[in-house]
């Protein structure tokens, strides 16, 4: 038996996944979370074969959640389930230790296959994100991991260098607390370091100010 947590903050999406797989004989869903956070304490408490996590989330988001996953449980397999194909978001939580990467338009039975083909050790990834690897493979790896950073983020990390709040980098720029979240967790994941201090000192060391 295949034991599978779904992590996603949508109730309907995980109503959905969860009544689907349920019908499924040789997969067991052992638990659910409506966040990140949960996500990974869960992992950490069940250890199972499977994770569906959605990427974009409020707290501490997919890539981080990913990452924190396979610390506490290396053999969990995480299949990245999410409507996002935006190279910011393919790379890092791949490099986070994402094992497959699918759409959520993917059909009910290809995430069946694909929570099998993990359990078997077999990646799974969308032909569009198999693509971008490749093609970064190809032309090779960024040399600083600020040149990861999509031109809004790299924004915002300048204002976090500045020591800049959340709520200041919203007001500044003009978006919202939620979006801001989002980059200061994807910049955090993208240059590998644990939180805003970090980050700020990242800013300083390579002169981004």
């Amino acid at each position: 038996m295949i034991r599978v947590m779904l992590v996603d903050d949508h109730e309907m999406v995980r109503m959905g996944l969860a009544a689907y797989l349920s019908t499924e004989k040789d997969i067991e869903l052992v638990a659910e979370a409506a966040s990140g956070e949960e996500g990974v304490k869960l992992a950490r408490e069940l250890k199972p074969d499977v994770i569906l996590m959605d990427l974009v989330m409020d707290g501490i988001g997919g890539v981080e959640a990913t990452r924190r996953v396979r610390e506490v449980c290396p053999t969990c397999k995480v299949i990245v389930l999410t409507s996002f194909l935006d190279d910011e978001k393919v790379y890092p939580v791949i490099e986070a230790g994402a094992f497959s990467y699918l759409l959520k338009t993917s059909r009910a039975s290809e995430i069946a296959r694909a929570i099998r083909a993990a359990y078997n050790g077999e990646p799974v990834l969308e032909s569009r994100v198999a693509s971008k690897i490749m093609a970064r493979f190809r032309h090779g790896q960024p040399t600083a991991p600020h040149e990861q950073l999509t031109p809004r983020e790299l924004e915002v990390l300048r204002l976090i260098g500045q020591g800049k709040s959340n709520q200041e980098i919203a007001d500044e720029l003009i978006i919202g607390i939620k979006t801001v979240k989002t980059h200061v967790s994807n910049i955090l994941s993208k240059l590998g370091v644990e939180d805003r201090t970090q980050a700020a000192i990242y800013v300083h060391k390579h002169n981004l100010i």
